[in-house]
C-alpha cells in the first residue's frame, strides 16, 4: 500500500490516519466475524490483480479518495455457512469498525469470497 492518509480537519490542525491503520481495523473486524474462515492468502493472481492487491497474502486493500475510504477484502467462508449472509456481516462489521475508530461514515466495503474452508 502506498502511504496515503485519511485526513480529518480539526480546529487546531488535522488528524491523519494511514491506510495501514485502516487495513488493520478491517483485518480485525473480519477475523471477529462469525462464519469467516480467514483472509484468503492463496487467492488467484487474476483476482488479486483485478482489485489491485500488491500483496496477496494480506488479502486486504485500502484506498482513500476524497475523504472516502474504499476497502477490498478477499475472504474464505466456513463450510455450511450462508455465503451471502457472511459477506454481508463482514461488510457491516468492517463499516462499524471504521466508523467507530475514525468517525468517517463515507466508505465502500467490497467483499470477495474466494473459497470455502472445510473442516
Amino acid at each position: 500500500m502506498s502511504e496515503k492518509y485519511v485526513t480529518i480537519p480539526k480546529e487546531n490542525g488535522s488528524i491523519n490516519i494511514s491506510e495501514e491503520v485502516i487495513a488493520s481495523l478491517v483485518m480485525n473486524a473480519i477475523n471477529e466475524t462469525e462464519g469467516v474462515s480467514g483472509l484468503a492468502n492463496t487467492a488467484g493472481n487474476e483476482l488479486a490483480e483485478l482489485i489491485g492487491l500488491k500483496t496477496v497474502q494480506k488479502g486486504i486493500k485500502v484506498q482513500v479518495s476524497e475523504g472516502k475510504i474504499i476497502a477490498d477484502a478477499i475472504i474464505t467462508v466456513q463450510y455450511g455457512q450462508n455465503i451471502v449472509q457472511v459477506a454481508q456481516n463482514v461488510q457491516d462489521s468492517v463499516n462499524s469498525a471504521i466508523v467507530s475508530a475514525t468517525g468517517i461514515e463515507d466508505s465502500e466495503i467490497n467483499i470477495h469470497v474466494s473459497g470455502i474452508a472445510f473442516k
